[in-house]
This record gives C-alpha cells, structure tokens and sequence, in this order.
C-alpha cells in the first residue's frame, strides 16, 4: 500500500491495522455504554478495507502473517460479538436498553448520578469481563468520596465529576474537573 506517496512496509500497516481495530473495540464499546452517538461505522470499514486487501496480498514475512491472521481473528471475533449486540439493540432486548426503556416506561426519575455511575460502571466490568463480585455502590461512593478528597487536596476547591472509560480491555473511572465549587 501506499501512504501519501510513499511506500509503506508491511510491518507498519499492520501496526496501523492494530491500533484502529483497538480503537474500533472502544469505539464500540463507547457506544454499547451510550457516551457515543453513533456506530463507528467509518472506521470499521477502513479496518475491513485494509483486512481485505492483505487478505488478497501475499505476505512473504511468516511473522507477519501470523501477525496478520492474529489480527484477522480478532477482529472477526469483535465482528461478531457487535453485529450480535447491535442485534440485540434491534430487537429490543440489549439489557442496557432495556433498563433505560423500563424508566421511561414507569415515569420513574433516573437515577442519581452515583446510581447511573454505578450500573454503567458495572455494565462496563462484566463487558470486560472483569470480576464484579466484590463490587457494590457504597464501595463505590467510598471510592469516589475517597478520590474527590484527593483531587481537591492537590488542586484546590474545585469540583469534580467521574465516567467510566474502558482503556485497554478494563473498565475504569476517570475525573475530570467540573469547575469551581
């Protein structure tokens, strides 16, 4: 392949190929959890594109083509568990959807932020299949009132706000400043 007029190795696009079918997994994730609008459909068919061409291109390099078949895998894979849960969205039987319909449903007030931090924080770790036994909302609070403790002590009266983020296959909690309290 080509980039920008000049001719790219095999190794580099496979990086490449990496770190968007990487994105893509967050991305989708992103979007399963609902901080993202729309389906990364763009980006996953850039990783398709560039699949399919080295599926058609000989690879001489057998480190490279055990590289590539590993990435090939994986992304099937992620093909497969997405088109399975968007699916689901469809259907209207994704359980995160579902949640969120049975509250309109009912008239009930969503919950408070510490609530709706903590189902989409445990949706998040059993997505990632991280162990959710140990986890409740008062550990949860303790954690957050722990961390904003922290957070003010290094920068001052200022308020903080946390999401969930999935960086590298786990879920987490990040703050970020929410402004002057």
């Amino acid at each position: 392949m080509e980039r920008a007029g000049r001719a790219v190795s095999v190794e580099e696009e496979l990086k490449v190929l990496e770190v968007k079918i990487n994105q893509l997994k967050l991305d989708y994730e992103r979007y399963f959890l609902g901080s993202r609008p729309r389906e990364p459909s763009l980006l996953r068919a850039e990783v398709q594109k560039s699949v399919t061409y080295y599926s058609n291109t000989p690879i001489q390099n057998t480190a490279q083509r055990f590289k590539f078949a590993s990435l090939c895998s994986r992304f099937q894979a992620f093909k497969r568990r997405w088109d399975e849960t968007l699916r689901q969205i469809e259907e209207g039987s994704f359980a995160g959807h579902r949640f969120r319909a049975r509250l309109h449903e009912t008239g009930k007030r969503p919950p408070a932020p510490t609530e709706d931090l903590y189902a989409t924080y445990l949706e998040a770790r059993r997505r990632c299949g991280q162990d959710v036994t140990q986890l409740s909302r008062d550990k949860l609070e303790k954690v957050i009132h722990r961390e904003k403790a922290n957070l003010r002590e290094r920068y001052g009266d200022a308020s903080f706000e946390f999401r969930v983020v999935v960086e590298n296959g786990k879920a987490r909690l990040k703050a970020r400043r929410a402004g002057p309290s």
